[in-house]
C-alpha cells in the first residue's frame, strides 16, 4: 500500500505530504481545489505519461515521491521482489519501496527505485504491480467494445490459454504469408523471374570482385602522376647506386661513398675502439642504404606502364562503378546474385513446395482452432460467473433492475479465428426491469456507467493481488440513494485493502477510515493548495459542507454526526462481498 505522497511544485500544489493509511482514504475539497492533482502526482509516481506542463509556474521542476509498503500477506508482496530482484534493485530493509520522478523545465524526466535510476518504462512496469488508478475517464472504456473481451479474460485467469492461442495463431499467419508470397500469379511470377535473371547476367558479366574499384583508383592515381613518380624513384636511385649522370660522365652512388668510408674505418678499427665501433655504424647504414637502393630499383621497373593502361583502368572503373551504383558494394553485389539464385530454386520448385506448406498450413489451423475452443468454453464458463458476480454488485449499488449480460459471436474473418481468439465479445445491459438488453454505448447514462465499471472493478479486483485502488470521482452521474451504495462498496472494497477515492458526495466521504481535505488559497497573488487530514470534528464540517455548502448549522453538523456513526456501525458489520 502507498504510505506517503510528497509534492513538489505539481500545478497549484507548491508543496504537500500525503500520509495514507490502511483502508478507505477520501479526498474531498471544492471543484479546482487540487484534489485530482493528487491523483495526477500519484499516477505520475508511478510511470504515467506526463510533461513539462504540469510544474508550477515559476519553478524549474516538478517532482513527486511515493513510498510504498509491501506486506508479507500482500498476494503482490513476492511479484514485486522478483521484479525488483531481475531489474537490479536493492529492496530496502523495511520492505518499503522508495519512487522518485523529477520533471525539468526543459522536458527532461529522471526516475528512481530506492535509488538506482531506471526508465519511465520500467517505472509503470511497477507501478502496474503496486496500484491500480482508476481515473475519470476509465468508465468511458465500457463504451468501447474491443475492452469487453480484455476484461473478461482478466476475471477468469485466461492469460496463459490466450497466449498460447496468440502463438499458435500466430505461427499460421507467418506460414500463411509464406504460401502468398509464392502463389503469384503467373504473369508477376515470369516479371519476377526476368528481373532475378537479368540482375544475375549483368553483375556476373561484369565479373567484379571484391576490392577491385579501390584497387584501380589508387593504380589510376599512381598513372596520373607517372611522369612525377618514374623521376623521383630514377633520381634517388641514381643517388644512392650510382650510374650515368644528367650532366655527362659516371657518378658514384652514396652506398659505394659509405662503404669507401667503412673500409677505412675498418683498417683502423683495431687500434681505437671508437673507430671500431663507428665502422659497424657504416656498415650497418651502408646495409640499410643498399636494401633502399634495391627497393628502389625494383619499384623503377614497375613503373614502366603501357601506353594503353589509362584507357583501360577508365573503361574498367565504369563497368564496376555502374553496378556498385545499381546493387551496393561488391560484397552486396556478389551476395545478390547467391539471394536471386536462391529465389530462382524456390520458384522453380514452388509447385511441389507449395503443396508441403498448404500441408503445414492445414495443421497450423487445427492447432489454432482447437486452441481457440479451448479458450472459448473457458470464456463462456467465465462469462457465466462475471455475469453473476456484476450483477451482484450492481444490485447493491442501487440497481436492482438492472439486466447484465456477457454476449458471444463466431469472429467473421478468414478460418473464423483473430488474434484474440474465435470469439466476439461485448455486454448488454438493461438498467430497468422489463426493458430489452442493449449495448452499453447506447443505453447507458453516465452515472449507469460509473456503476457499472466500479462493479467491474470490484469483480476483477477479487481477482487480483494489486494492494492499493485509487478512485477519481467515481460518484459521476449518482447520488441520493444510489451514492450511499457506492459509499457502501468502497467501504466493503477497502476491507481488505487500500483504496483511495476523490468524490464530492458526502454518501461516499463518510465512509473515509481516513478523510483528506483539499482547499485552495491566494497569497501575494499566486494559488496555493493545501492537503489537510481531518480529525472528527473537521470531518463534521466537510460533510455539513457538502450536504449544504456554506449554510453550516447545529442541524447540518449534528446530521454529519449521526451519518459518521451510522458509517462505523455500517463499516462495522461489512462482510466483504
Amino acid at each position: 500500500m502507498i504510505k506517503l505522497l510528497h509534492i513538489e511544485n505539481i500545478a497549484v500544489i507548491e508543496k504537500a505530504d500525503i500520509e495514507f493509511t490502511k483502508g478507505l482514504n477520501v479526498l474531498t475539497g471544492e471543484t479546482g481545489a487540487g484534489k485530482s492533482i493528487v491523483i495526477d502526482s500519484l499516477s505520475a509516481a508511478t510511470g504515467s505519461r506526463t510533461s513539462r506542463d504540469i510544474i508550477r509556474t515559476g519553478a524549474d521542476y516538478a517532482a513527486v515521491t511515493a513510498v510504498f509498503q509491501t506486506e508479507q500477506n500482500d498476494g503482490s508482496s513476492a511479484v514485486i521482489s522478483d521484479w525488483l530482484s531481475e531489474n537490479g534493485i536493492e529492496p530496502d530493509e523495511s520492505g518499503e519501496i522508495y519512487i522518485n520522478r523529477k520533471i525539468t523545465a526543459d522536458g527532461k524526466t529522471t526516475c528512481r527505485i530506492n535509488g538506482t535510476p531506471v526508465q519511465t518504462t520500467k517505472l509503470r512496469d511497477l507501478g502496474l504491480l503496486l496500484i491500480d488508478i482508476h481515473g475519470q475517464n476509465d468508465g468511458r472504456k465500457l463504451l468501447d467494445e474491443n475492452v469487453h473481451l480484455e476484461y473478461l479474460d482478466t476475471f477468469g485467469f485466461l492469460e496463459k490459454d490466450l497466449n498460447l492461442y496468440k502463438e499458435a495463431y500466430s505461427e499460421l499467419r507467418s506460414k500463411k504469408s509464406e504460401i502468398d508470397r509464392l502463389s503469384m500469379d503467373e504473369s508477376e511470377k515470369e516479371r519476377r523471374i526476368d528481373t532475378l535473371k537479368f540482375q544475375i547476367e549483368e553483375i556476373e558479366r561484369s565479373n567484379i570482385k571484391p576490392g577491385e574499384l579501390n584497387e584501380l583508383i589508387s593504380r589510376r592515381e599512381l598513372l596520373l602522376n607517372a611522369s612525377k613518380l618514374t623521376d623521383s624513384v630514377e633520381t634517388a636511385y641514381e643517388t644512392l647506386h650510382g650510374g650515368r649522370s644528367s650532366r655527362g660522365g659516371d657518378t658514384v652512388g652514396i652506398v659505394a661513398l659509405i662503404g669507401d668510408a667503412y673500409n677505412e674505418l675498418n683498417r683502423v678499427g683495431r687500434y681505437s675502439e671508437e673507430l671500431r665501433i663507428l665502422s659497424e655504424r657504416l656498415n650497418d647504414m651502408r646495409h640499410s642504404a643498399e636494401d633502399i637502393s634495391n627497393e628502389l630499383r625494383d619499384l623503377r621497373s614497375g613503373l614502366d606502364f603501357s601506353p594503353g593502361e589509362l584507357e583501360t583502368i577508365d573503361e574498367r572503373m565504369g563497368v564496376l562503378k555502374r553496378i556498385v551504383r545499381k546493387y551496393g558494394s561488391e560484397e552486396e553485389a556478389l551476395n545478390l546474385v547467391e539471394s536471386n539464385n536462391q529465389e530462382l530454386s524456390e520458384m522453380a520448385d514452388s509447385d511441389n513446395k507449395l503443396i508441403k506448406l498448404e500441408e503445414e498450413l492445414q495443421h497450423l489451423i487445427k492447432k489454432a482452432k482447437k486452441l481457440a475452443i479451448v479458450l472459448s468454453e473457458k470464456r463462456k464458463k467465465a462469462a457465466k460467473e462475471l455475469q453473476d458476480r456484476v450483477m451482484k454488485e450492481l444490485s447493491q449499488l442501487s440497481m436492482p433492475g438492472v439486466d447484465f449480460i456477457v454476449v458471444f459471436d463466431d469472429v467473421k474473418t478468414e478460418y473464423e479465428l483473430n488474434t484474440t481468439g474465435a470469439d466476439e465479445v461485448w455486454y448488454l445491459m438493461s438498467a430497468n426491469a422489463g426493458e430489452a438488453p442493449g449495448r452499453i454505448n447506447r443505453i447507458a447514462s453516465g452515472g449507469e456507467l460509473a456503476r457499472i465499471m466500479l462493479a467491474l472493478k470490484n469483480v476483477l479486483s477479487s481477482n487480483s493481488d494489486t494492494a492499493s485502488m485509487v478512485f477519481d470521482e467515481v460518484d459521476t452521474g449518482v447520488s441520493g440513494i444510489a451514492a450511499q451504495r457506492v459509499g457502501e462498496k468502497l467501504a466493503a472494497l477497502a476491507k481488505d485493502r487500500q483504496v483511495l477515492c476523490v468524490t464530492h458526495l458526502p454518501q461516499i466521504a463518510v465512509m473515509a477510515d481516513t478523510h483528506f481535505s483539499i482547499t485552495k488559497s491566494v497569497s501575494g497573488g499566486r494559488t496555493y493548495t493545501n492537503v489537510e487530514s481531518l480529525d472528527f470534528d473537521s470531518r463534521k464540517k466537510e460533510l455539513a459542507r457538502l450536504s449544504g455548502g456554506e449554510n453550516i448549522t447545529p442541524i447540518t453538523l449534528e446530521s454529519a454526526a449521526e451519518q459518521l456513526k451510522a458509517a462505523e456501525e455500517f463499516k462495522a458489520s461489512i462482510v466483504r462481498f
